[in-house]
């Protein structure tokens, strides 16, 4: 296939596409985010008012509440002073953050029972030590709070724990969007769907085919290959017998720093997938929201090129 290049070598429209991107992002945030917030505050509300029913206001937490509840952690790490990091929570109670991460998903590790039950009861011993009596004061005289008090710690405690829900929320809409977009474009020129499950092998995918979410084998090192998630994974129409699909990571940000801090993961990827496939490989990021000059002139060092959700067009320029 002809070489091409999109955007990594325009230097003179990486400005103006900076500002058109954090526009197009803060605009879609302003209008997103308010309600996700919302949403997030009164489901996290509602989790706290179970909690207080469960624990007796907090007067009685056990192991007993994560072994029915294991998603209940969540708001005990919300509830001490200060609030508890799943990293820092697992460290002080000495287990896996994959514990802690496991009982945020709703379910219990997989492990010996006894084993497990001292882990939980570890944790309840860290919780129950660091509990934000300033925000609950009835605990110190082991009693049940007034209406304010109990809506104020309600409110405070609802408050570090939505922020958590939303962010996550956020993110996944973001994705949603970004492929979406995606989607939007392919099948308006002819591309069809197929479910990342019905592909054995990107290599193979028929003409004209697109999918999400699909682990392309990658090797590292003497081990066997290892299988990198690509977010979105195209074969043009009028491929030739031997081309390879192009493959494309949907990145959005709502800061500059995040994305500077990340940037070597598409450098890592990118040569990783050379080493498997060779240097015809195509691996494109999909940008929205707070890239700099600094970002994109360290991925066009690269040899990594880019599209703007702003200007998803440019998809044009690769042939599609």
């Amino acid at each position: 296939m002809k070489k091409y290049v999109i955007n990594n070598n325009n230097t003179s429209m990486w400005k103006s596409d900076i500002q058109q991107s954090v526009l197009f992002y803060n605009e879609w945030f302003l209008n997103f985010a308010p309600t996700t917030y919302i949403n997030a505050r009164k489901d996290a509300f509602d989790k706290i008012e179970t909690m207080f029913s469960k624990t007796d206001f907090f007067n009685s937490i056990s192991s007993d509440l994560l072994n029915t509840i294991p998603e209940a952690i969540s708001i005990l790490r919300m509830a001490t002073t200060p609030p508890l990091a799943r990293e820092r929570l697992a460290g002080l109670a000495n287990v896996p953050k994959s514990f802690i991460t496991s009982l945020e998903e709703g379910r219990l590790p997989r492990m010996n029972d006894t084993e497990r039950e001292n882990c939980l009861c570890r944790i309840i011993a860290i919780v129950n030590r660091l509990l934000d009596i300033d925000i609950m004061p009835w605990l110190e005289r082991k009693s049940y709070p007034h209406e304010m008090g109990r809506l104020l710690a309600k409110n405070i405690i609802g408050d570090r724990l939505c922020g958590s829900l939303s962010d996550p929320i956020i993110r996944n809409e973001q994705e949603r969007r970004q492929l979406e977009c995606i989607s939007a474009f392919l099948q308006n020129r002819g591309y069809k769907f197929v479910e990342s499950k019905y592909i054995t092998d990107f290599k193979s995918m028929e003409h004209g085919t697109f999918s999400y979410h699909l682990n392309v084998p990658v090797e590292i090192g003497q081990v066997r290959p290892v299988k990198m998630p690509i977010d979105v994974v195209i074969m043009r129409q009028k491929a030739k017998a031997d081309e390879l699909p192009m493959l494309i990571e949907c990145k959005s940000a709502g800061d500059f720093t995040n994305t500077n801090k990340r940037r070597k993961e598409e450098a890592t990827k990118i040569e990783q997938l050379k080493k498997t496939y060779g240097n015809n490989i195509e691996f494109v990021l999909f940008l929205c929201g707070y890239f700099d000059s600094g970002y994109l002139g360290y991925e066009a060092a690269e040899g990594i090129d880019w599209i703007w959700e702003h200007r998803i067009d440019d998809l044009l320029k690769a042939g599609i």
